[in-house]
């Protein structure tokens, strides 16, 4: 007998030694790997045969496995696929996995096993005991115990066991026994079952060609194996319902498919979800797609949407023949976000004191970012309080399923307060839902103190890569978990665009700035301005008139404390914001229209008059009727809101008067009448300005009339004209359509959302009938309208279709007024910027006011910045102005842009855009992969496909990495998002195209390679086996494989060091990555340049 300690003395060298030609090998193992027969090779190739035993079942369904107490649950146990894996090396042997030689060695052994080698494995649970003979016929040795038959027990490299040691027994008394041992249970079916053909067949796995999209689905596996653990069929969309039977279904695209059995996932997990994909890709439907799954298992659902939208939702559930889904028969309810704060009336023929709020089970809430405010206030409940109090948080349990073009804008309380509504203010519950390390709340301020941080900085830094690196793993876990969102590019780049059809080609904007007018004696905008400005509008502002002896009871009954302790808003602030916000309306509708503008300064005309007709009758009679404040009825005001309230309107008056007895009456008195002489002489000035005179509608009239007789996509005619006011449309309406009448026989309409729509066919139409007739194509008219043999060319509009609507028919858009808020410009532009537009190209026009974009703009900034009031939601280290200084500049860098180009909303943001950061598209990839062809759990690792490169798609050639982290610990300050899997794409010459932090655009180009390719692609395949020998020279790789690995290290060397002088925790001396042996390669995409 002879101890053999595997570190002086070696079981392999031992092996060697005995194994005489000829010889016959036996051996009872839990596994055996092809590195242990790389090592044996020349040995092994002498002997007359091998008879190994699988002391475990091993290469055995599961079906087979004597064992009654088991649950069925997979088709491999998992320690089973375990050792089946490590027949291409154990965990012990990732040196050797990582040269890349695998495939080689794969088949040599599969060659060899099938002259010289069977194979056998236990098929019961009973225990079998480990050990390997050598017979040479005259003698022969015996070898226990063994553990395996791997590298590792052949003592060639370290394993994790606290000691290896073997005896080998010489005694042929004793080698005798065994023998007869091995030979009885080798003869034994009861016991035993060949499994040397599948074991043959799995091999091949390894040496055969791979066909890129079977790589790209192991990729997924390995990364979100935890996740497909966790589902179950209470979080997956149930295909009993018959929801994929539904019309609407059959509509969607995949993308948008995909987008809702993503929603349904969330709104199951997590019970809320915000869908935020960018403009033109058709919410609405996938939203309608997610409310019909949960209609089919008789939910009840309310959609929360603004007043101007309502009219869309409406014409869905109704039996309408402008409804192209009638057929599914929708039957949730409409209601608009002002009516949460409604107690009478109707809407929508629904008595709102009787709607039983709490009875919804999923509640849809359209531009959901209207709900980002949840500022407390003493004297009534906001409209964000009373939809969690009253819709979410009473009555059963409601999801929530928000739709916003902008969910983060520059606060993340605003994307805070929207998540809150899922969650039902319980942020704990969604916390424990998450594997973030802290709570949601600090998730967001951590975020915001590292926006914060980012905004300061010099503009040339201030990349979105620089913002993203600034945030951590939390907030992208949490944002993953609770919203959808995908570009435009992000479409056109990893979808495959033939259904579909493509974004027509966006033409260079065209820029007009025309005069007020061509009149030397009417004065121009900057006067015009130079005036307002002086203007205060003193009639919105009463509180600031009280006198200070009678102050302190009223800010009594005013003044909000402000939760979280961030101080009092005042009314003298609500004021002051208030004023604000009607200057710059009285700049917007300016900005818009001569006749727009005519018309507010004949109400503030009127309104400035009966308040000073009101002083006068109190100094005469002594009759103190008060004055009610109407800040109250702004605090929801959305900013896109035009009406001009009557100061004093007793209909909106706050619970408070403001009695005139306690006012400094003559200080009002005289701001009133300075602000009356202003507002009287420069309406005298916009009373010369007749339609002849107005030189930019005379400019729009010649612009239609050249687009009609030259278009520029043969044969349309069609062009929508947008403006944020309703007095504006009219007044283009009454100019612009009968010319276009007479001259050209083409019809007009006007649609405003405050009354009813119009057009020249002359007869009712309503607004949904008006619209089809604009995009016959899009809206399905021959269904809709077979019997009306005319369309309309030309549609005035405001914003209230400048969302949720698809007019992609038309290809000429023009905006009569410039929206301060570029995000508007681009809302309106997707009504034409579609998927699957008919046009080759579209036009975007803007009309200018007639200054310098420089002067435009810091007239923007001077009234903006009285707008900035008190930050009522600021937790201490917010400084909102100089977040606002940034984003001013950002919005002018914007605006700049605007004239020049087309942007994309995901341009615009001027913070983080959460558009494609999610993962959502590949876990749900995965899912539906494995419900159609099974798991992929026994597949070995290390496999590989080979793929040609493609620049455009930033496929260069070189190799993309999943590699496993064996040291679990390491993810210091959670840089890796997929931990422990780290993926790597290296080019050729060693560069990082992208490393293990840049987790979705990998993931997007692993797809975008892989995805619909089922087959090897044997162009690209050939070169490199050609290049590598079949696989046996694997040098090149395995050396780009190391510098990947060493581009992980050194990234994280320099997060390290970051983190030693940023104040937070830090990650350096801590936990490092020892380095190449702690990653196991999983698989790899080799981008092959083309021959």
């Amino acid at each position: 007998m002879k101890l053999i300690d595997n570190i002086n003395e070696l079981l392999g060298d031992d092996l060697r030694r005995s194994i005489e030609p000829g010889a016959k090998l036996k051996i009872a193992a839990s596994c055996f790997s092809i590195y242990a027969f790389a090592e044996l090779k020349k040995q092994l190739e002498s002997i007359d045969s091998l008879e190994f035993i699988f002391t475990s079942p091993t290469f055995i369904p599961d079906d087979a496995i004597k064992d009654s107490g088991r649950k069925v649950r997979r088709e491999f146990h998992i320690p089973k696929a375990e050792r089946e894996r490590s027949f291409y090396g154990s965990d012990f042997e990732i040196q050797l996995k990582n040269k890349l030689t695998q495939r080689a060695i794969a088949r040599e052994c599969a060659d060899w096993m099938r002259r010289k080698a069977a194979f056998r494995s236990n098929r019961s649970k009973a225990p079998m005991q480990q050990f390997a003979c050598v017979d040479t016929g005259d003698s022969g040795a015996v070898y226990q115990p063994l553990h395996g038959f791997t590298a590792v027990d052949l003592g060639y490299q370290q394993g994790d066991a606290v000691s290896n040691f073997v005896n080998r027994f010489d005694d042929p008394a004793y080698t005798a026994n065994f023998l007869k041992l091995f030979d009885q249970i080798w003869d034994d079916p009861e016991k035993i079952e060949d499994v040397t053909e599948r074991l043959c067949d799995h091999i091949a796995s390894v040496y055969q060609e791979n066909s890129p999209e079977r790589i790209y689905f192991l990729m997924l596996y390995n990364i979100f194996s935890e996740f497909l653990e966790d589902i179950s069929e209470d979080v997956l969309p149930n295909d009993r319902t018959g929801y994929q039977d539904s019309l609407i279904w059959n509509k969607l695209y995949s993308f948008q498919r995909d987008g809702a059995t993503g929603i349904i996932n969330k709104l199951e997990t997590y019970n809320g979800c915000i869908l935020a994909d960018s403009v033109g890709l058709g919410k609405t439907f996938t939203a309608l797609a997610v409310i019909k799954y949960y209609e089919l298992r008789n939910r009840s659902v309310l959609v929360l949407c603004p007043k101007k939208l309502a009219d869309n939702w409406l014409n869905y559930n109704r039996n309408l023949t402008t409804n192209p889904l009638a057929k599914d028969r929708f039957n949730y309810e409409v209601l608009c976000h002002t009516d949460l704060q409604r107690t009478s009336g109707e809407s929508f023929g629904t008595r709102l004191d009787r709607v039983n709020w709490g009875n919804y089970d999923l509640v849809v809430i359209d531009e959901s970012h209207n709900f980002r405010n949840n500022d407390v206030f003493k004297d009534r409940e906001t409209r964000y309080q009373r939809l969690m109090s009253k819709v979410i948080c009473e009555g059963v349990k409601t999801k929530v399923l928000m739709l916003s073009a902008t969910p983060v804008n520059n606060r993340f309380t605003d994307l805070r307060n929207q998540l809150a509504l899922a969650y039902e203010g319980e942020s704990d519950a969604l916390s424990a839902k998450l594997r973030t390390e802290t709570d949601v709340e600090e998730v967001f301020r951590r975020a915001q103190a590292a926006f914060n941080a980012w905004s300061r900085l010099p503009a040339e830094e201030r990349t979105p890569n620089a913002i993203l690196d600034a945030l951590d793993f939390d907030f992208f876990e949490l944002l993953d978990s609770v919203t959808i969102a995908r570009s435009r590019k992000h479409i056109e780049q990893f979808y495959d665009t033939t259904e579909i059809g493509t974004f027509p080609e966006r033409l260079k904007p065209l820029a007009f700035n025309p005069p007020l007018t061509q009149r030397s004696d009417v004065i121009g905008f900057n006067d015009i301005y130079a005036q307002l400005s002086t203007v205060k509008l003193a009639v919105y502002a009463p509180v600031n008139y009280i006198l200070p002896s009678r102050l302190a009871k009223y800010e009594e009954l005013y003044d909000t404390e402000v939760a979280g302790g961030g101080g009092r808003l005042k009314q003298a602030d609500r004021e002051r914001s208030l004023q604000a916000l009607m200057t710059t309306n009285l700049l917007k509708r300016l900005e818009s229209s001569v006749e727009a503008f005519r018309i507010t300064l004949q109400k503030l005309q009127d309104n400035h008059t009966r308040t000073l007709e009101k002083i006068a009758n109190y100094k005469e009679t002594g009759r103190d009727l008060g004055f009610a404040d109407v800040t109250v009825a702004f605090e929801d005001a959305e900013p896109e809101d035009e009406e001009f309230l009557a100061a004093d309107d007793e209909s909106i008056g706050g619970k408070v008067r403001i009695s005139l007895a306690d006012m400094d009456l003559p200080s009002w008195e005289h701001d009133l009448e300075a602000d009356l002489g202003i507002i009287a002489a420069l309406l005298a000035e916009m009373q010369k300005v007749t339609p002849e005179d107005d030189a930019k509608l005379q400019h729009i009239k010649a612009h239609i009339n050249d687009k009609i007789n030259a278009p520029i996509n043969t044969g349309n005619s069609k062009v929508i004209v947008f403006t944020a006011f309703a007095d504006t449309a009219h007044y283009l309406y009454r100019n612009l359509v009968p010319g276009v009448l007479e001259a050209h026989g083409l019809h007009s309409a006007i649609v405003t959302g405050s009354d009813a729509p119009k057009s020249t066919l002359g007869r009712g139409y309503d607004f949904q009938s008006l619209l089809t007739l604009f995009a016959p194509r899009a809206k399905d008219k021959h269904h809709v309208l077979p019997d009306e043999p005319n369309e309309i060319d030309l549609l005035i509009a405001t914003d209230c279709i400048s969302e949720g609507q698809n007019l992609q028919d038309c290809d000429y858009l023009i905006n009569y007024d410039i929206h301060w808020n570029p995000v508007r410009i681009i809302q309106r532009f997707g009504r034409i910027d579609r998927i699957g537009s008919p046009n080759a190209s579209i036009q975007l026009v803007n009309y200018w006011p007639d200054i310098s974009l420089d002067e435009y703009i810091n007239l923007k900034e001077r009234v903006e910045n009285r707008m900035v009031i008190v930050d009522a939601t600021a937790t201490g280290d917010d400084n909102l102005l100089d977040t606002e200084a940034g984003e001013m500049a950002y919005r002018k860098e914007q605006l700049r842009r605007l004239q020049e180009e087309v942007i994309d909303m995901e341009d615009v943001k001027t913070g983080v855009s959460i558009t494609d950061l999610g993962l959502n598209d590949f876990r749900m990839d995965l899912l539906n992969y494995i419900k159609t062809h099974g798991e992929l759990a026994n597949l070995p690792s290390g496999l590989h496909a080979v793929v040609p490169a493609d620049p455009n798609r930033g496929l260069v050639p070189g190799v993309i990495f999943t590699m496993r982290n064996r040291n679990h610990a390491v993810n210091v300050q959670q840089q890796n998002r997929l931990h422990p899997f780290y993926l790597v794409y290296i080019a050729n010459d060693g560069e990082i195209i992208a490393n293990h932090t840049e987790v979705k655009p990998l993931l997007d180009l692993a797809r975008a390679a892989c995805r619909g390719r089922g087959d090897p692609i044997q162009a690209a395949c050939q070169p490199f086996n050609q290049a590598t020998d079949d696989g046996r020279q694997m040098g090149f790789y395995s050396d780009l494989l190391d510098q990947a690995i060493r581009s992980i290290v050194q990234v994280q060397d320099e997060k390290d060091l970051d983190s030693l002088f940023t104040g937070s925790r830090t990650s350096a001396l801590t936990n490092p990555i020892a380095g190449l042996d702690d990653f196991e390669l999983l698989s790899f995409v080799v981008v092959q340049e083309e021959q």
